[in-house]
């Protein structure tokens, strides 16, 4: 059954909704559509009391391990976080109280996809596919999707099609997909990806970009079978959005 799953993204150290296609090295290019004044802990409290597991951290640049540290402090072995993971710090994530790590650019060197970095991160965490999340962000090209990576401002050579889905499911334990060109905008979801995604994956995997009602739980329920979970982030009032409320989600969870 499709489940509604949480986000904690942070940027320079504060917890933020942003448009995903505007991430760059430059600040000035950067559209937020909100900035909490609330700690990144408030929101990992707020999802273990509601046991809304499996929800993300994900650390957008530099100057956010404390605040991720501080989510997962707060809820050891509840959250995810993504941003930055390696081969190198990917078991002390781990040991700072993430149930998994996220990774994808550090897979992609010069955007071609490396199986030997995969199979080193991997080797990291004790051969142990469980802790390991691949996200394959992507971006759209006419009617295929490419994954994207270095916050989404480049596009890999990889397509995101079955071959390339059942050439990883064996390294991993879920799948994080965000549809970049819709991230953040509030205008909808990919429908045609998360069918897609339904189709092609037999492991857990979670699409975000894009929702903006608890009417996308249900297009993402009934497009994927059930079979694909789904973040909302801008939408949500605890993000300062109109198009849904954190409560009508702990309901759908609850009820599905």
């Amino acid at each position: 059954m499709t489940k509604f799953r949480p986000c904690i993204d942070l940027h320079s150290g504060q917890v933020k909704q942003i448009v995903g296609g505007t991430l760059s090295d430059r600040d000035s290019d950067l559209k937020t559509n909100y900035v909490s004044k609330l700690p990144a802990s408030h929101y990992a409290e707020l999802y273990r009391k509601h046991e809304l597991r499996g929800g993300h951290v994900v650390m957008l640049g530099p100057g956010n391990d404390e605040a991720a540290k501080e989510a997962l402090r707060t809820w050891p072995e509840g959250l995810q976080v993504a941003g930055g993971i390696n081969d190198k710090n990917a078991q002390y994530w781990i040991d700072q109280g993430a149930d998994k790590v996220i990774i994808t650019s550090f897979l992609f060197p010069e955007g071609k996809f490396s199986l030997e970095r995969l199979q080193s991160v991997l080797t990291a965490l004790g051969g142990d596919r469980s802790k390991l999340v691949l996200d394959l962000s992507c971006r759209r090209k006419d009617n295929t999707w490419f994954v994207a990576m270095n916050r989404w401002q480049t596009i890999t050579e990889m397509e995101i099609n079955q071959e390339s889905i059942s050439m990883l499911e064996p390294y991993c334990s879920e799948f994080l997909i965000h549809a970049a060109d819709v991230e953040g905008l509030q205008q909808g979801i990919d429908e045609e990806l998360v069918a897609k995604l339904a189709e092609w994956c037999s492991i857990p995997i979670t699409y975000a970009g894009g929702a903006r009602s608890l009417q996308d739980l249900e297009k993402v329920h009934v497009s994927s079978h059930g079979k694909v979970d789904l973040t909302i982030g801008s939408a949500l009032d605890i993000f300062g959005g109109s198009g849904v409320t954190f409560d009508e989600c702990v309901r759908w969870n609850q009820q599905h």
